[in-house]
């Protein structure tokens, strides 16, 4: 896990998380310009909410932690800029997998 310093806490079910590099290359060693990378859509999640309410008064938690690799929808969230970087935050339910 990178350490970085963010002021950030995400309100309710919401995940920060800090995008992955693209790859730069293709499996058979074709170097990709940036023009035609695709959005990374793996991360490492830097900051969690504390859970959502439930409709019935029920909390739901958060089944991220800090540091874990996720997987998460490519369109989903929103992009926002921490410390010069694109991070995107999301909420738990555009989160797909977590990677081991």
């Amino acid at each position: 896990m990178t350490k970085t310093l963010i002021n950030i806490k995400p309100l309710f079910d919401n995940i920060l998380i800090r995008p992955l590099d693209a790859e730069r290359k293709t499996p058979s060693g074709i170097i990709l310009p940036d023009s035609v990378k695709e959005k990374p859509q793996i991360g490492e999640v830097m900051a969690v909410g504390e859970g959502k309410i439930s409709p019935k008064g029920e909390k739901n938690p958060i089944v991220v932690q800090l540091g874990q690799k996720v997987m998460y929808k490519k369109w989903g969230g929103n992009e926002i800029k921490v410390n010069g970087e694109d991070w995107t935050l999301v909420s738990q339910d555009d989160i797909l997998a977590i990677m081991s």
